[in-house]
């Protein structure tokens, strides 16, 4: 069995542009817009246990800043076991993280992520 724990240089780039992406449309309120960088933060880094657990903890803030209970309390136990199904490969693929959806269900990747997550796949 193979572990994954550091994510390539140049994909956490991609990473944390989102993640900046997202704090920037936070500061302006568009709440929407924020989501989405959340969600493509978490389909970049739900192979890294760090970065996947680190959109999971940044999604549980939208919550909280939101209030929005079903939210809060979706992103507890992908807090919890996230990371652990990273860090041994078995996360479904393209999920985007949110408690709107299913934890275990693979989804589409949108194509500009598919092809930068292309150039850093695993071996």
């Amino acid at each position: 069995m193979k572990f994954y724990w550091s994510m390539p240089a140049g994909l956490k780039v991609y990473f944390n542009d989102e993640v900046k992406s997202y704090g920037q449309q936070m500061k302006i309120g568009n709440l929407p817009a924020a989501w989405r960088h959340l969600e493509r933060a978490h389909v970049l880094g739900q192979s890294w246990p760090r970065e996947h657990n680190y959109s999971h903890w940044l999604m549980l803030k939208f919550g909280i800043k939101i209030k929005d209970r079903r939210e809060i309390i979706g992103q507890i136990p992908r807090l919890l076991v996230g990371g652990v199904k990273s860090f041994v490969g078995k996360i479904p693929v393209g999920n985007t993280g949110g408690a709107n959806v299913p934890p275990l269900r693979p989804m589409e990747i949108p194509k500009d992520l598919a092809l930068v997550l292309y150039r850093y796949k695993k071996p």
